[in-house]
């Protein structure tokens, strides 16, 4: 089953076709290939109105072709969040939108709970769960093996206008969440985004095939005795939500009383949905 969140009011998928997807970023139209979109348009992408456009080179990765003149950065909202956006390598901008179908559900349990909470957000990137967490009055620990998306991530709280309820690691997560366990450290909620594949600062190699169910084991020693939720991300293509669910199913069983697995999308303006990944949800 796919989710989507429709709150969105800075951000839409104007349309998608032949391998690329026409996005409005606030009140820019950004052009990024996607590997999803196998189909073809009524409209082709390339007469629509685009500010940038991210083209793959032959030799691996890529560049933004800047079409208008934009701004370095520019900000977009997501009901009273506010988020950095900046044209990045590898097609990024700093903001995954699918994301805010979990946002919305981490808000609605953190606030239920009726009692303070401490999350710890893995892999955190620039902080949109960070945000979302703080945003329903959490504690966040956010760890991130990048210095500088840690510091996109501190930049959108003070546009947010959030509470200084964060602690800011740049570390290597599993390396982090080993040292956690040593000093007894306990988490109500754990949100983790692996990678696909990564390489550590001392050549360890992360590969999410080989390392996640370990990973998702050694996490659970960090959840205290009243676990609120586990959500665990992925965008590696292939790796179903299915997936995910059965992780969550043999780690968690004693922890949870509901596993739900999905996969995330946007709806776009054309009424096409755009797959995004996969999740799953315990709680």
């Amino acid at each position: 089953m796919i989710r989507y969140n429709n709150e969105w009011k800075d951000f839409s998928v104007v349309a998608t076709a032949d391998g690329e997807k026409l996005e409005r970023w606030g009140k820019y139209h950004l052009l990024r290939p996607d590997p999803q979109v196998i189909w073809s348009g009524k409209i082709p992408l390339k007469f629509s109105n685009i500010d940038a456009h991210y083209l793959r080179s032959n030799s691996g990765g890529g560049y933004w072709d800047i079409k208008k003149t934009l701004p370095e950065e520019w900000e977009i909202g997501w009901r009273d969040l506010r988020f950095s956006i900046k044209l990045m390598g590898f097609k990024h901008t700093g903001v995954f939108p699918e994301q805010a179908y979990n946002w919305s559900r981490m808000i609605e349990l953190i606030k239920s709970a009726n009692r303070p909470i401490k999350v710890l957000n893995l892999f955190a990137y620039t902080g949109g769960a960070t945000m979302a967490c703080l945003s329903a009055g959490a504690e966040v620990t956010h760890v991130d093996a990048s210095k500088g998306m840690t510091q996109r991530a501190k930049e959108n709280l003070i546009l947010s206008h959030l509470p200084q309820r964060a602690r800011w690691i740049v570390d290597d997560c599993e390396k982090f969440v080993m040292r956690e366990i040593n000093r007894g450290n306990k988490y109500d909620a754990i949100i983790m985004d692996p990678p696909s594949y990564g390489r550590g600062p001392n050549g360890e190699i992360w590969k999410i095939e080989d390392k996640l169910f370990e990973f998702v084991k050694l996490c659970k020693k960090l959840l205290g005795d009243k676990p609120l939720f586990v959500l665990i991300n992925s965008y590696t293509t292939g790796l179903q939500p299915t997936v995910l669910y059965n992780i969550s199913k043999i780690v968690f069983k004693d922890f949870f009383k509901s596993i739900d697995a999905y996969e995330l999308g946007l709806m776009g303006e054309d009424g096409i949905i755009l797959p995004c990944g996969a999740s799953c949800f315990s709680s």
